[in-house]
This record gives C-alpha cells, structure tokens and sequence, in this order.
C-alpha cells in the first residue's frame, strides 16, 4: 500500500466502485496536457468525495465533474495552465496548475481567477495529500511570510 492509498484509507475516502464515464484521456483532451502520474492513480481508484484530511475540510471532485466543473467556473478561460480538482469547502478552489512544464497544486480564490492568487499547497498531488495529513494548514506559505 503506498502513502496516498495508506493516507485515503485512514480518512475513509470512498474507492471507486463502478468505472468513470469520463476517460483520463478526455481530460487530458481538455486541458491539453497530461494529467500527473499520481493524479490519475487517484481518480481511478476513487471517487469524488470531501470530508477533513488532517486539519482542513477538503472536496475533492469526482472524474466525472472535472470537466463540467472547469467550465462552468470558467477556470479554463481565466487560467488556462490551471485544471480545478475540488475546493475547500469555503471560497477557495484547488487546482493542478502547470509551471515551467512541471505541475504543483494550488488554492485559489473563485472570484477572482487571477494566478497571482495561487498558493502552493503541494509540489504534487501526493505531496498535497501528505502536507494535510501532517497537519499543515492551508495557509502555511503566507503565515510564515509575515
């Protein structure tokens, strides 16, 4: 069992039990770009769900919403390096956003889709899983900045 399926089982994610109707390669049609590695391991084994990892409430968005969910929040339009994956159950999206050809996970506020915004919160998907349930806080970066 690796760090991802170890961390999702502790907080009950749901895995996935019927198969997608939205296939990896249509999103990756979508956005123009590969998904990361461990990224597609997740939306494969699991299902959309939300629920704490760690300290913070975390929505993650099932396979079959992404699409749906990009456009009708108008990410790709604004932020078109940027794919959304959930939220955080306030006011603020997380996303896969695509840098200098190598990909982090950011928060970034809904209303104003602007990538000044984003805050790293992973240099990958696991890395953002792992950073959770270490107990980190969505707003570690700017904290310790002031």
């Amino acid at each position: 069992m690796d760090n991802l399926e170890q961390i999702l089982t502790k907080y009950n994610w749901p895995q996935r039990t019927e198969s997608a109707l939205t296939t990896i390669e249509e999103i990756e049609d979508f956005i123009k770009s590969k998904l990361p590695h461990d990224y597609v391991s997740f939306l494969r084994k699991y299902m959309g769900s939300e629920g704490f990892i760690g300290q913070e409430y975390v929505v993650l968005w099932n396979i079959d919403e992404l699409i749906e969910f990009n456009k009708t929040y108008c990410i790709p339009d604004n932020l078109p390096q940027t794919l959304g994956i959930g939220g955080n159950g306030a006011s603020e999206f997380i996303a896969i956003e695509l840098v200098n050809n190598k990909y982090r996970i950011v928060l970034s506020p809904f209303i104003d889709l602007d990538e000044q915004y984003h805050i790293e919160i992973g240099t990958s998907f696991i890395d953002f899983i792992l950073r959770l349930d270490n107990g980190e806080n969505w707003f570690n970066e700017i904290l310790q900045t002031k």
